[in-house]
């Protein structure tokens, strides 16, 4: 009998921790929950979930809330996590081996998340691997690529879709930052050597900054005021923000690619 093939992609570190990934799983139940309830086949895969399941436990519990039947796939390179997490299995929720060709048995998802996972890699790889995944999307469906700290209170990603990349969110927790641009570390492996003079992400997070203080008046009505304040300049200035108030009032602000992409 032949060997499956190879997984594509290498061994991460794998480290993760509960409720890590809350912001993005938020964003996919919400703006995006349309797409799983649209769906014909409500598949979600949580690629390279690491040394823990918690996160894909997670994903199902969230989605879940979204579609009922939404049938949650962790994928991982490492066949031990796979072993750690197969207790775990029930309705709904799977694990199996394998990396960036998303080994489904010709099933199409309709998201993928994918995150801490690229930003391991050379800058040289991400582009590959999102080609190899938006291919083997649904009609309609995302991939998410993204990268938070330790316990989710700094979080950006990418959203592509079958036909390239759609979409920067930045999502903060309004205690953990001086300034946005102080999300810059948290980049996407797509943006994140990309922060300097000449180049589009760097303008949106400058933009960031210094609309972020204009806005410091309103401070004295909270932090979530003074984002408020930030996005609406932003937005008077033409940058094409993708999303309203009701996003901007949990710390979260999405641009398009087109005004973030490397140069």
């Amino acid at each position: 009998m032949p060997k499956p093939p190879r997984p594509v992609g290498s061994l991460t570190r794998g480290t993760t921790n509960p409720n890590r990934l809350r912001r993005v799983d938020r964003w996919l139940a919400g703006p995006h929950g349309w797409r799983l309830r649209r769906a014909a086949d409500p598949l979600i895969v949580d690629l390279g979930y690491g040394a823990s399941p918690a996160t894909a436990v997670e994903l199902h519990a969230r989605l879940g809330a979204v579609r009922a039947d939404v049938d949650v796939v962790g994928i991982e390179i490492d066949p031990e996590r796979v072993r750690t997490a197969k207790p775990l299995e029930r309705a709904g929720l799977s694990f199996r081996q394998g990396g960036f060709e998303l080994p489904l048995d010709g099933r199409r998802p309709v998201m993928v998340r994918a995150f801490n996972v690229l930003r391991q890699y050379d800058e040289s790889e991400y582009a590959a691997h999102w080609d190899l995944v938006r291919s083997r999307l649904a009609p309609g469906g995302i991939f998410v690529d993204g990268t938070c700290d330790e316990i989710g209170r700094r979080a950006t990603w990418a959203e592509i879709g079958p036909d390239g990349p759609l979409s920067l969110s930045i999502s903060l927790r309004f205690s953990a930052f001086e300034r946005p641009s102080d999300v810059a570390e948290r980049l996407p492996k797509a943006l994140i050597h990309r922060n300097v003079p000449g180049e589009r992400v760097h303008a949106f997070l400058q933009a960031m900054d210094q609309a972020w203080l204009a806005s410091a008046p309103l401070a004295a009505y909270g932090s979530r005021q003074r984002w408020l304040g930030m996005c609406r300049a932003l937005h008077a200035q033409g940058w094409p923000l993708l999303t309203g108030p009701a996003r901007w009032r949990l710390g979260e602000i999405t641009v398009a690619w087109s005004a973030v992409a490397p140069r």
